[in-house]
């Protein structure tokens, strides 16, 4: 077979993968924006508890989702390898893990109070807020059940099944937010609060649609997930764990780089956050895309060295980038040439729309380095180099873009203070160097397998 037959058969293998993953990733942002729309036509109120208390929960979420992530390439590789009698374990040992840090997140109910003491907020909206907190925190053993077993499935090539999960999850999601916050049905009326409840039973729906799936899916039923019970293994679940905590801290290493820039614009006024806050809402939706490749080509390398196809691995990788760097080809297309007419949906006001549009430039090139690096850190997690990917995060968001953004943004040392435009730049250098280091810690990584197989013959 020629390389470009590899090439040709590994990117249609991604696309495959991808693309429920990309609508179930836009069904899970259409969720927070559902919430965010419903308790702000309530009462502005209760949207700002909803959106403080969405900021206090999601990191620890973005967390419980990254230590679950490590599971899909193990699944993978054993797939890979033909051994399906294999796979249950590591998965059993996932469950585990994932509904251990539930009940210290669900802990974390009696702490919200002291830590919502410390904020400066109204009464009313301490007590909205420190609801919902709770009712999500109540949340956190399906949320571990369901991404366990999202990650299971999903790294045996199965993703349709999160699509059409996703899709439950929201048709449940709107109704349930129209009825707990407005008070509809005979429930009671709670405002802000209930965007919380609805976002609870949401979770607990999608973990018990996804168990009912893994539990009668024909496709399935070799892998024995059910068969028998397994015995908590401490080995296993340690190495489910050192390849996990590294890939939550890297989601929580990006998440606090853009809160903490977000702070730092607030001095300058509502205009500075208002523009930017665009600009990172419409780069987050569009990043969606890459996401999904980059998952997808986890699950695929995982695969492939799963059955001793090292080679056809780099193959996937280039595809990977090769899907990612056209898709956002069009996109930054289509940011620079409508970034007024994508500004104009957020805001009405045209001093927003103006410096919204200009960020939007910025967004348009930060998406190119954005993509690749997402890639490459996902293929690193099917090579099982999560450490890696950790380090170069830190050191490239933290001590890379985020000087430079300071920098630029709020001194007069290099140029006078550019103000968001400057964190912009700061997040495309930072990107851009964690896209060099991660695609070269991929290609070191591809040669020293090869290596290591060639030695082996």
């Amino acid at each position: 077979m020629t390389n470009m037959q590899d090439f040709s058969r590994e990117f249609k293998a991604l696309c495959t993968i991808a693309w429920p993953l990309l609508l179930a990733q836009l069904m899970q942002t259409a969720m927070g924006v559902a919430d965010t729309i419903m308790a702000g036509r309530y009462d502005s109120l209760d949207m700002a508890a909803v959106a403080v208390g969405h900021s206090l929960v999601f990191p620890i979420l973005i967390f419980m989702q990254g230590i679950c992530l490590a599971l899909s390439p193990i699944v993978a590789r054993f797939d890979g390898a033909k051994t399906p009698h294999q796979v249950s374990h590591p998965v059993w040992q996932t469950l585990y893990l994932s509904l251990s840090l539930a009940l210290l997140v669900m802990l974390g109910i009696f702490v919200m109070p002291s830590v919502l003491d410390l904020l400066d907020m109204d009464t009313m909206m301490r007590r909205e807020t420190l609801e919902y907190v709770t009712y999500v925190l109540l949340a956190a053993p399906a949320f571990a059940v369901y991404q366990t077993l999202r990650n299971y499935c999903e790294g045996l090539s199965k993703t349709r099944p999160t699509m059409v999960i996703m899709l439950i999850g929201l048709l449940v999601n709107i109704p349930a937010n129209y009825a707990f916050i407005y008070g509809k049905f005979g429930l009671p009326e709670m405002g802000g609060a209930g965007s919380g409840l609805a976002t609870m039973l949401v979770l607990y729906v999608m973990a018990i649609a996804t168990y009912c799936y893994t539990v009668f899916a024909p496709s399935l039923q070799a892998y024995k997930l059910y068969f028998a019970w397994i015995k908590p293994d401490t080995s296993m679940i340690l190495a489910v764990a050192k390849q996990g905590i590294p890939i939550a801290f890297t989601f929580l290493a990006e998440v606090s780089l853009f809160a903490a820039v977000a702070i730092l614009l607030a001095p300058l006024g509502a205009l500075t956050v208002a523009s930017h806050q665009v600009a990172l809402n419409f780069s987050s939706l569009i990043f969606m895309i890459p996401m999904s490749i980059g998952l997808s080509v986890a699950i695929r390398i995982g695969y492939l060295i799963g059955e001793q196809r090292t080679p056809i691995a780099q193959v996937a990788y280039k595809s990977a980038l090769t899907l990612a760097v056209s898709t956002v080809t069009f996109t930054a297309t289509i940011t620079l040439l409508g970034s007024d007419a994508i500004a104009s949906l957020y805001s009405t006001e045209q001093a927003v729309i103006e410096y919204a549009s200009m960020l939007l430039t910025f967004a348009a090139i930060f998406q190119f380095s954005d993509a690749i690096q997402v890639v490459s850190a996902n293929a690193l997690r099917g090579y099982k180099d999560t450490k890696a990917m950790l380090i170069i995060s830190i050191f490239c968001y933290w001590f890379i873009g985020f000087p430079t953004g300071i920098i630029l943004g709020l001194t007069d040392h290099l140029v006078p203070a550019m103000s968001a435009k400057g964190f912009w730049i700061g997040f495309i250098v930072g990107l851009s160097s964690a896209a060099i280091m991660m695609t070269t810690r991929v290609l070191i990584i591809q040669k020293r397998l090869l290596r290591t197989e060639s030695l082996q013959r």
